[in-house]
């Protein structure tokens, strides 16, 4: 079994990091797209063209693929399923978890999520319009693309932003954006006693329903990954720095 995991760039690591630990015997193919990276401030029709193509070079290489992009899931994934065949698993912020929180909900995410669809969805069905707060954050993205994830001007860029809500209020922060991953240590030290999530647990649990779904058991005792950065096969090696921070923010 091939899972292929898509991304604008190394956001989607943050799902792999987790898939790679929890979903035995597969083997996974990584594709950034960081020539076009970032997608959350393009348009949807740039969207939806950049997210074809990749699909389009993974389709003959995987048996599922994971669109590790809340950005590219909201602008695209339908239209991906209607074109092509393989099973396609997208991603969203994981707003539903806020059905229990007691106090408000603030969502970060980038401009396109914000504006999109999706979200405005998921918010009327979960009926959390009046408690949850939008806040786009685009230039974390490219801090996670350069790999700055601790610097003055990063933790300035977070405080900034965070500090146009009362965080006293809000018990529920939700990272609609994979990149977003990287700078959990801030996010905790502004707001110690808000909950953060993401939507990589539901999303790794879609992937075990639909191999289930396809009767296949992965039989592979070594987990085999590949790295393509937009169709170029890359050395595996280069994602190593994002692994790492990853797991570093797995443990706080």
């Amino acid at each position: 079994m091939v899972v292929a995991v898509f991304d604008s760039g190394f956001g989607g690591l943050s799902l792999l990091y987790e898939a790679m630990k929890k979903l035995e015997g597969c083997d996974f193919i990584y594709f950034a797209d960081n020539e076009n990276a970032p997608y959350g401030t393009k348009s949807i029709d740039e969207i939806k063209a950049l997210s074809i193509d990749a699909v389009d070079f993974l389709a003959s290489k995987a048996d599922i693929i994971v669109i590790a992009c809340n950005t590219a899931t909201s602008a695209a994934v339908s239209d991906l399923r209607e074109k092509f065949s393989i099973p396609i698993i997208g991603m969203e912020p994981a707003v539903n978890l806020g059905k229990d929180a007691d106090g408000d909900i603030l969502v970060i995410a980038t401009p396109a999520t914000i504006k999109g669809a999706k979200l405005n969805e998921l918010l009327k069905k979960s009926n959390l319009n009046n408690k949850t707060h939008l806040l786009p954050m685009p230039k974390l993205v490219e801090f996670a693309q350069n790999m700055e994830f601790n610097s003055p001007n990063v933790k300035e860029y977070i405080k900034n932003q965070i500090s146009k809500f009362n965080s006293k209020n809000i018990s529920l922060l939700v990272l609609g954006c994979t990149h977003f991953n990287y700078f959990k240590d801030s996010f905790i030290d502004l707001m110690p006693n808000s909950k953060i999530v993401d939507g990589v647990d539901g999303t790794i649990r879609q992937i075990k329903r639909k191999i289930d779904e396809l009767n296949s058991k992965g039989k592979n005792l070594d987990t085999k990954l590949l790295y393509y950065s937009s169709k170029k096969q890359k050395d595996i090696n280069l994602i190593t720095p994002f692994l790492s921070r990853l797991d570093k923010m797995a443990k706080i």
